[in-house]
């Protein structure tokens, strides 16, 4: 009872990281896995770093498929007080100005699975420890980058020219730099080209095998 009046959770969440390059398919299958486990879909995408002291003509030039740009630190504090069953106040990011939300943050509050979600999940040497189980979505860069071009044109109405300058220019040399090298820090991997319901029962099927599910 002291424990769920604190705030605390009796028991520690389990976290799971899901990592995959731009298109792959690691955001929908987070958040599906998010809705079946009722657990909290965690993207990395809220801790990049505050750009409020560029001009915003210099914001809109950094690379963004760098992993320097998330703030690691912060982000690892965070997933950290979630798995130990602790609330967090997450920072507000605003992508149409490369900026955080000056003075407001994002209570968060534990529940029994984590699912933290992004390019870089996989990467960053003191985030891969805090997590119980490790996905990697592989998924062929032709699919990927037609993923890429339907989003970007149809929900932020871009050109396919522009996609692939900057799919070219950032996005690719990212995914073979960084992202897919990670791939060998996951426990499973799945075909980011098969049905949705499947991998999600292979992710649950993974969970119970280790006594999580």
């Amino acid at each position: 009872m002291e424990e769920l009046l604190s705030g605390r959770l009796p028991f520690p969440p389990v976290v799971l990281g899901i990592a995959g390059c731009s298109g792959s398919g690691k955001t929908t299958l987070a958040a599906e896995l998010a809705r079946t486990l009722d657990g909290i879909h965690f993207p990395l995408d809220h801790y990049y770093r505050d750009l409020s002291h560029m001009p915003p003509q210099d914001r809109a030039q950094q690379n963004f498929d760098d992993p320097a740009l998330i703030e690691s630190s912060l982000l690892i504090a965070h997933v950290a007080s979630l798995a130990r069953g602790e609330a967090i106040e997450r920072p507000l990011y605003d992508f149409s100005t490369h900026t955080r939300v000056a003075g407001r943050t994002e209570t968060i509050h534990p529940r029994a699975y984590l699912l933290v979600e992004g390019l870089f999940t996989l990467i960053y040497p003191d985030l891969v420890p805090l997590f119980q189980l490790k996905v990697y979505v592989e998924t062929p860069d032709e699919v990927c980058f037609e993923r890429r071009v339907r989003r970007d044109v149809v929900e932020r109405g871009r050109t396919r020219e522009s996609v692939l300058t900057q799919y070219e220019a950032t996005v690719r040399p990212s995914s073979l730099t960084w992202v897919r090298p990670s791939a060998g820090n996951a426990d499973l991997v799945v075909d980011g080209t098969g049905a949705l319901d499947w991998k999600v029962e292979r992710v649950l099927t993974e969970l119970r095998q280790r006594g999580y599910g």
